[in-house]
């Protein structure tokens, strides 16, 4: 996710400022960080008292003077290690609200200044669509290219539930309110907000947030996951993705008309909450069935509510205008008979309308969201016959000159319906594919087709699948006794086929199959879609389903075979025909987060890029379109940077169009919480895609083939160098273990899905999210940089002409140039000063020194050849903002790192304190704050 500039202040009295952020278009900033502090210190200081407002005010000035290096880290440390465990708990909430507030300044500060860019003209910023289009201007484009590699364009975010927001939505709730209160009076002439009822309000807002736990007493549920994600349609994206939409299809059809261009809406979000139950025990057959259901109430709730809001601004009387015939048979149709709107043809038909759907959402959800109809009238098929009706009204309006009101709600209501139809958004399912070996293999052995699937080698496993796709009989009994495992999976895909059938093919668009390592892995997916009804083996043209089949491709090892993999799945020629009926498009996940915990940073990010040039290439020879699903995460070590970036530096052909994206934990309240933040980032996915698509921005020519030799070369080093200490060095995990708060991270109630796919005490059995979570509470960050150093270093060699191609591929290659961006960022953000206080907590001396001597060595290291190869004289010369915001803010860090090492302490140490153990919880929820991404 992004950052942005934050400047401290005083917590109560004088709020001067610490850094440099001098800047005059940054006063207003100052002016908010510097009010919410004293805001938030007056309220310390009255419900708490005046001794923890001024322990708490002498701890952000010994902080600072660390900072400054004028008091050593360590008495700081001291200091705070000497408070009792209530005064600890102060210091700690102080700090984390703090933290919080900054951020929201920050955010609205970002948004001010877009606002100010616009009202004076400036050029459009990079990112956005108005400057994308002017790029595709220049390039004067052929219509038929833009039309052929538009063809099926698709940008799909999609939501997962992965356990990285902190934040309760109680404490969200809290923070809208203060946004909305520095907005109020940002958008107000002088004089037009009373100050004393306006700082009331704040001060209200503030002190509701310091008497509200930031913790859950609970861990999340699944069904909270589902109801936390679609709120977001409100905040948001009911508003923002349909108006993209529009504004899209109308720029690109201006500029090349006879294209055809976008038939279908581009931007379209998903869902793997409730569907993906990769080591999710949680999701069930019944919580397919929620998602899927709260999903369509959400959609037809908001479809509902708006007709209703048509029906009454739509008063015009058939005495003053004459409506078409279509629009008054559908008047007639509605048997809508009110005396009072015998002459209101476009309300009668509205009423219609509504019953209709009405009675759709009664066929749907056994229930009508929002007012009831007055008559019973027959329910839609599908959202095209609404489109239809809707369709209908406008051009009835536009008959008689009301092209304006056609063009406001009724033009916003058409675009919603067609982007999020009856089931808002489709829900994916995902398995790992040594649970559909074991389920499918029972199937097998109950039908008496092969009582030992798991003996056979690829070649017969194929055989006998493919064999199985061509009979349409199932292979069990409803009701047949099976295991636990494969029951569970059965009614699960069963349930998916219920959705599909009463929502449509849209409610549930592709299983993705995680570890996916052959063609018998793909094949088997294959046989259970078909068990349940989701697969014709005998359509008109060959076997035919609604559900795309996903690959994902994780670690290194699967990453650099999935040319290969897909090629022989591919070349089965019942697969291939499947394809073929689905539009020729064949979608393959790639996973950031294992490969990175597999083999480190640079070899993950290489290890991607290579994979998508070699699928280009399968894609080209096989005549498909190839559509790439990217599982980032918000961190760097999962993926995470700034996304219109990371989408340019995709390698040629890797978009074509279309692109899938997760979006995940925190990242998702940071991209989506308000109309003005979710545009911002939806149009620079969009704009990145149509650049990637129709524009050279690769730009490495005859030189590519040079270029990519060198990073497989500098892959191999980098991959050694992660593997020899994480996966090589004895004792690692032990030193992992005490030196992160991974252990108490489980504690933390953030979310439904365990932390681990297994019980097993080995990095390959811990969630990446964990581990990367736990490497950034400790300040080391390690995912996003260690063995980079080394392999830049020992390519080098000192030999000055490599460096120069080192700096050379960093000024023209994308890829090279973000990869390089982005690990500065996280480079900067470790501090192995504070790191190294949580080294302390290693119990083996010779264990503690032997790890962390390594990490320190290759950060000196990373650091070094980061430089070098940009040619910048220090980290983030190229984001100075964020220089400054890190500057600033982190000194705020400082006591919360303390004091967690300190209660970490205490807890292990066997002190089982209640109020310990919160307070470690509340300092890992106050440092993801301010650090602004955590996994």
């Amino acid at each position: 996710m992004s950052e942005a500039t934050v400047d401290v202040a005083d917590l109560r009295h004088h709020g001067g400022a610490e850094g440099d952020a001098t800047a005059a278009t940054d006063a207003p900033l100052r002016e908010d960080i510097r009010l919410l502090g004293r805001v938030l210190g007056e309220v310390i200081g009255e419900q708490s008292g005046e001794d923890v407002l001024a322990l708490v005010e002498s701890t952000r000035v010994e902080a600072f003077r660390v900072r400054r290096s004028e008091v050593d880290r360590a008495e700081l440390a001291a200091r705070l290690g000497d408070l009792d465990v209530r005064s600890t708990n102060h210091v700690i909430r102080a700090f984390s609200h703090f933290s919080l507030l900054a951020n929201l300044a920050e955010d609205i500060h970002h948004q001010r200044r877009r606002r100010i860019h616009r009202r004076e003209g400036s050029p459009p910023q990079k990112g956005s669509l108005a400057a994308t289009l002017g790029l595709l201007d220049a390039a004067r484009l052929d219509p038929d290219v833009v039309a052929r590699e538009l063809a099926g364009a698709l940008v799909c975010p999609v939501v997962t539930a992965h356990p990285t927001e902190v934040r309760r939505r109680t404490v969200f709730r809290v923070q809208r309110q203060v946004t909305e209160l520095i907005r109020r009076r940002d958008r107000s002439a002088p004089g037009e907000v009373e100050e004393a009822e306006w700082s009331a309000e704040l001060h209200r807002a503030v002190l509701t947030l310091w008497q509200t736990a930031l913790l859950r007493l609970s861990r999340l549920r699944l069904a909270d996951e589902i109801d936390e994600a679609l709120r977001y349609y409100e905040l948001s994206l009911f508003e923002v993705v349909p108006a993209i939409n529009a504004e899209l299809r109308r720029a690109l059809r201006e500029r090349w008309p006879h294209a055809g261009l976008l038939p279908r809406p581009m931007l379209l979000p998903g869902s793997w909450i409730g569907g993906d139950r990769d080591g999710n025990p949680f999701v069930t057959a019944d919580a397919v069935r929620r998602a899927s259901t709260r999903q369509a109430e959400t959609a037809l709730a908001h479809h509902l509510g708006e007709l209703l809001a048509l029906h009454d601004e739509l008063s015009m009387s058939d005495r003053l205008i004459t409506p078409t015939p279509e629009l008054a048979h559908l008047a007639e149709a509605s048997r809508d008979d009110s005396p009072f709107r015998a002459d209101e043809s476009y309300r009668r038909a509205l009423h219609g309308i509504h019953a209709r759907l009405a009675a759709t959402a009664q066929r749907v959800l056994g229930f009508v969201p929002g007012r009831p109809p007055h008559h019973e009238l027959e329910p839609y098929d599908g959202p095209d016959e609404l489109l239809a009706d809707l369709a209908t009204v406008d051009t009835s309006l536009r008959r008689h000159g009301a092209d304006a009101l056609a063009d406001d709600r009724l033009a916003r209501l058409r675009d919603a319906v067609e982007v999020f139809g009856f089931h808002l958004c489709g829900l994916d399912m995902r398995q790992n594919s040594a649970v559909h070996e074991e389920v499918l293999g029972e199937l097998l052995a109950w039908a008496g087709v092969c009582p030992d699937y798991a003996a056979l080698d690829e070649d017969d496993r194929v055989a006998l699948l493919v064999g199985e796709l061509r009979m349409r009989r199932p292979l069990v009994r409803h009701g047949a006794e099976l295991s636990e495992l494969a029951r569970g999976e059965l009614d699960l895909l069963e349930a998916a086929a219920e959705q599909v059938r009463e929502l449509g093919p849209r409610a549930i668009p592709n299983y993705v199959i995680s570890m996916c390592e052959s063609v018998s892995d793909v094949l088997e997916v294959a046989v259970l879609l078909k068990e349940v009804g989701l697969l014709d083996p005998d359509g008109e043209d060959g076997p035919t389903c609604p559900v795309g089949i996903s690959p994902l491709f994780e670690t290194i090892a699967d990453l650099q075979r999935a040319a290969q993999t897909m090629s022989a799945v591919l070349g089965e020629p019942l697969y291939r025909t499947l394809v073929a009926n689905r539009g020729d498009v064949q979608e393959v996940m790639l996973g950031y987060s294992d490969s990175n915990k597999d083999g480190g940073y640079l070899a993950a990010n290489w290890a991607l890029y290579r994979a998508e040039l070699a699928l280009v290439e399968v894609a080209r020879t096989e005549g498909i379109r190839l559509r790439l699903f990217h599982g980032r995460g918000g961190t760097v070590g999962r993926g995470g940077g700034p996304s219109y970036d990371a989408i340019r530096a995709q390698p040629p052909g890797a978009v074509a169009g279309a692109l899938r994206i997760t979006e995940q934990g925190e990242v998702i309240a940071a991209k989506y919480a308000d109309p003005d933040l979710a545009r911002r980032n939806l149009e620079a996915v969009v704009a990145a895609t149509l650049e990637s698509t129709l524009l050279d921005v690769e730009g490495l020519g005859e030189d590519a083939e040079p270029a990519y030799a060198l990073l497989d070369d500098l892959a191999a080093r980098a991959q050694q160098a992660y593997r020899a200490l994480v996966h090589e060095t004895p004792g690692f995990v032990d030193w992992f273990r005490a030196a992160t708060p991974i252990g108490e991270l489980a504690e933390l109630n953030i979310g439904s899905r365990p932390p681990s796919r297994k019980a097993g005490d080995s990095i390959a059995d811990l969630r990446a999210i964990p581990w990367v979570f736990s490497w950034s509470q400790s300040r080391i960050m390690l995912p996003g940089w260690y063995g980079t150093g080394t392999a830049l270093e020992s390519w080098v060699d000192g030999d000055d002409a490599k460096l120069a191609r080192l700096q050379e591929l960093h000024r023209r290659w994308p890829f090279l140039r973000t990869m390089l961006s982005n690990m500065g960022m996280v480079l900067a953000k470790t501090d192995l000063g504070l790191a190294a206080r949580y080294a302390e907590l290693v119990p083996d001396e010779e264990l503690r020194h032997r790890v962390f001597d390594q990490i320190t060595a290759e950060h000196e290291r990373s650091c070094r050849m980061l430089l070098a190869v940009t040619g910048d004289d220090r980290l983030l010369a190229d984001n100075p903002s964020l220089a400054r915001s890190i500057r600033n803010r982190f000194p705020y860090l400082e006591p919360l790192h303390h004091l967690q090492v300190e209660m970490l302490r205490r807890r292990r140490g066997g002190d089982d304190d209640e109020l310990v153990r919160r307070n470690i919880q509340l300092t890992i929820n106050g440092i993801a704050t301010a650090l602004r991404n955590s996994g």
